[in-house]
């Protein structure tokens, strides 16, 4: 049983009792029946009273929550539809209060999101607005009216801070465009002449525009001084050139060069009517020496005839290098000549660079050719010899190879110029392939020379007999006889003096050799074989040519006499 209902059947039995009590109160007191017939209705009526009007203000209760149930179920339904959502649906069987409580809730909860929402809206749209006139863009349409969605929102949410970001970068663009064009500005000496140009420099910069049109007016405003700009840096820096070569020309001293010094970098106005002022000076001063500056281009012209490997007819075929008269119109024969020659080098300097190193390589290679066929070179300290043979095994392998690059750049250079690349007035390879033939038949020449000089040494040997070769070193000789030893020391000058037939052979010069004394002892002297281990001949007899022998055994060396080698 519920304790509603037991406290009701309380209420009966306290209202059983209470009339109970009356009824013995009034039998008591002696109160007749019909008395207490009219006090029991006076009770009963006010009981009903009581009664009435307690379950007419329940009555009202529950009109009222059947209402408000009615009024919130209503309103419910609005907000789900303006919030997008699903309308509200109770679960399960409840009472009416409860119904009413969880409906109340439930718009009190929806009535704040869609606040949250309009508000957000708001928010949005006044940054949208403050981006869009920024950017110079479209505002976002949406509805203002109506309660956005939440993908509406998340939607709204992203166009703002995709313009958020377009602003920080064209913000972050246009300063660096404005920083530059005020670098440009400083440079150029150039004020602000327009609304824009006034805009950008001068006005704040979170006042600017930042719409595509106005970045693109940044970037042709940049652009334009930048133009500006680098053609004055080109007209400046060809003042400069201009000033070094007439300075060359001119052979200005150091000291009125560092007087100018102060404006060869820049290219403000300033420095340039600077230039031009010093342009206009040395101009005057060389009409003043055209025979100095006329010679001093002379110099860079054979310059530029020896990098360009010019022939002797290229070189003669510009006669004005070799006239004498010294006049304005010969100085511009010069400077056109020289003009062209140097382009005409920069055009092909890399090819004019490879023959320049191949010749340094050619160079090197007959240097080393020739050390290696120098017989004094066997003389070598240090390990010279290893490293020049290594250099020179390298450089008989790079030279083909240089070659054959050349070929094939000087090949496909003649196809798109029509025409022979020449070095020295004939073709490159004719030119490669006439020092290599040069080479051969040097080597030819001194391969005869050397066979030549070594059958004169022969014949020569077959006549007086071989030299020692090794004059400087003390050669062992066996114990001789004292006094023959002694007697050989004392008669040799005199019988070279003596003998007629040495006379022409050694030019008059007799020097004493350093092996010319022997040890003391009584054994006789041993004769001491040649470096080239040839016998004397058999034709020739000990006694037949007594004193060629003993100068050749151990007095004279073939080093002793200047011009003569055995």
């Amino acid at each position: 049983m519920r304790r509603s209902e037991v406290l009701a059947e309380e209420s009966i039995v306290c209202l059983q009792k209470a009339l109970n009590h009356l009824r013995e109160i009034w039998e008591l007191i002696g109160i007749p029946e019909d008395q207490r017939l009219q006090r029991t209705e006076v009770v009963k009526k006010h009981i009903k009273d009581l009664l009435d009007m307690m379950i007419a203000e329940e009555e009202s209760l529950k009109e009222r929550l059947i209402k408000s149930i009615a009024i919130c179920q209503k309103e419910l339904n609005t907000l789900c539809s303006e919030l997008h959502v699903e309308p509200f649906q109770e679960e399960g069987e409840t009472t009416i209060l409860q119904l009413e409580k969880d409906l109340r809730t439930q718009v009190e909860l929806m009535r704040k999101q869609k606040k949250e929402r309009k508000q957000e809206l708001k928010l949005l749209q006044e940054q949208d607005q403050e981006l869009c006139e920024i950017l110079c863009t479209p505002h976002y349409d949406t509805d203002s009216t109506s309660v956005p969605s939440l993908e509406e929102l998340s939607q709204f949410r992203q166009h703002v801070a995709t313009l958020r970001e377009t602003k920080a970068s064209r913000r972050e663009e246009f300063v660096n465009i404005k920083r530059q064009i005020i670098l440009c500005m400083e440079e150029l000496e150039h004020t602000p002449d327009t609304s824009f140009e006034r805009d950008v420099v001068c006005e704040d910069e979170d006042a600017f525009c930042l719409s595509l049109e106005n970045i693109a007016t940044l970037q042709k405003l940049l652009r334009q001084l930048e133009m500006r700009k680098s053609q004055n840096e080109a007209v400046c820096e060809g003042l400069r050139a201009q000033i070094r070569e007439l300075w060359d020309r001119l052979q200005i001293p150091a000291e009125e060069r560092e007087a100018v010094a102060t404006v060869m970098t820049g290219s403000k106005a300033k420095v340039r009517k600077a230039l031009q002022l010093e342009v206009d000076r040395l101009e005057e001063l060389k009409m003043q020496n055209m025979k100095k500056v006329i010679e001093a281009i002379r110099v860079e012209l054979a310059q530029y005839w020896d990098q360009c490997f010019y022939s002797q007819e290229q070189r003669q075929a510009f006669a004005p290098y070799y006239s004498e008269d010294y006049t304005e119109n010969l100085l511009q024969l010069h400077d056109a000549e020289i003009v062209r020659l140097r382009n005409y080098y920069e055009v092909h300097k890399e090819l004019f660079e490879g023959v320049q190193k191949w010749e340094e390589s050619w160079k090197l290679f007959l240097e080393f050719e020739r050390k290696a066929s120098d017989p004094s070179r066997f003389t070598n300290r240090g390990g010279n010899l290893l490293k020049e043979e290594k250099q020179r095994a390298k450089l008989q392998k790079t030279l083909p190879k240089l070659e054959e690059e050349l070929k094939a750049r000087i090949e496909m250079w003649e196809q798109e110029h029509s025409k022979a690349f020449v070095v020295n007035g004939q073709k490159f390879m004719e030119y490669v392939t006439e020092q290599w033939e040069m080479h051969r038949l040097e080597k030819e020449r001194a391969k005869q020379e050397r066979q030549l000089k070594n059958k004169k040494q022969t014949e020569t040997e077959m006549l007086y007999g071989s030299t020692p070769r090794t004059p400087n070193k003390r050669r062992g000789l066996a114990p001789g006889t004292p006094g023959k030893v002694r007697k050989l020391n004392t008669t040799t000058v005199s019988n070279a003096t003596a003998n007629s037939s040495i006379r022409p052979v050694f030019s008059g010069t007799v020097c004493r050799s350093p092996v010319s004394r022997l040890p003391p002892s009584g054994s006789k002297p041993v004769t001491t074989s040649t470096c080239s281990g040839k016998k004397t001949p058999r034709g020739i007899k000990h006694g037949a040519n007594k004193e060629n022998l003993e100068l050749n055994g151990s007095i004279f060396s073939a080093r002793t006499f200047k011009g003569f080698q055995i």
